[in-house]
């Protein structure tokens, strides 16, 4: 079902820019085709559209479903340390369990994962409640499209279906599905060990995998504050904010850049409840001391 990438296919490392994108984001594994139309098709019969957990990372429209964790309800999907079970949804889809059994891993929790057209999830960082110890994220792309990307490092990385895909959530990174169709990933934490190191013996991207983001100019910057300050002023705050959040997706912005463009924003409306709501935003979401 999986097939290690061959060691050609990793001169794509070496390309100048990608060195942090790859550490970020990578494939690991070509997948059987086969194997994948299985997935999906069971992965499209599950029940949908799934449950809304962490809604302060999301303007909405994310979604998931548990195939294994610790109590075995699918709808338990706030992941945590331990050995989890089978849930009664991956109990009827036989070809999903069969692959994650072939993988030979050390999962911590695994779930379907659903984004809708116009959907984001916000810049963040996972893991920062979970103890200190080696663990990844796996991604297998079972429904996407070239709008559902992944932002991290200065640039956007489609996660293309066929392979199996590495991500470090460690690390601020963002969704998006911006046109649709939905999103519908495969999601595996796995603890770091001997079997996962041999998965992750390539990691690699391939040309187009990955294309960098402009850097903001000053004038963009200005405009963007002009827009959503106009947006405030006529009381859409929420329109306000998450057109500042987007930025994420269109600029190549240091860490948090967007959660102080909102503060900004609310600094020069003398709303000063706001200004402390978005830097404690800033300082969760991006699991800051």
């Amino acid at each position: 079902m999986v097939t290690t990438l061959p060691a050609a296919v990793t001169a794509v490392q070496t390309v100048p820019g990608r060195a942090e994108v790859l550490d970020q984001v990578a494939r690991l594994a070509d997948l059987e085709e086969s194997a994948v139309e299985q997935m999906r098709a069971e992965a499209l019969g599950a029940p949908r559209p799934g449950v809304v957990a962490y809604g302060e990372y999301q303007s909405g429209g994310w979604w998931t479903t548990s195939l294994m964790n610790h109590s075995g309800d699918p709808h338990d999907v706030v992941i945590g340390d331990g050995r989890p079970r089978p849930t009664s949804l991956l109990a009827a889809m036989p070809a999903t369990a069969r692959f994650l059994d072939s993988l030979g891993l050390d999962f911590m929790y695994v779930r379907l994962g659903r984004l809708e057209p116009h959907s984001y999830l916000w810049e963040h960082r996972d893991y920062a409640e979970l103890r200190d110890t080696g663990r990844h994220r796996l991604h297998i792309p079972l429904v996407t499209n070239p709008s559902a990307v992944l932002v991290t490092a200065g640039a956007r990385v489609h996660m293309a279906a066929g392979s199996l895909w590495r991500l470090t959530p460690s690390q601020a990174h963002g969704v998006c599905n911006t046109t649709g169709p939905d999103r519908l990933h495969l999601i595996a934490d796995v603890y770091a060990d001997d079997a996962y190191q041999a998965l992750a013996t390539h990691p690699n991207l391939r040309d187009g995998d990955a294309a960098d983001l402009p850097e903001m100019t000053s004038a963009e910057r200005a405009g963007l504050l002009e827009r959503a300050g106009q947006l405030a002023e006529l009381g859409f705050t929420t329109a306000a904010e998450q057109t500042l959040l987007r930025a994420f997706y269109t600029y190549a912005l240091p860490e948090g850049s967007a959660y102080d463009l909102i503060a900004e924003l609310h600094a020069g409306r003398r709303a000063d409840a706001d200004v402390s709501r978005w830097r404690a935003a800033k300082a969760h979401l991006l699991a800051r001391p």
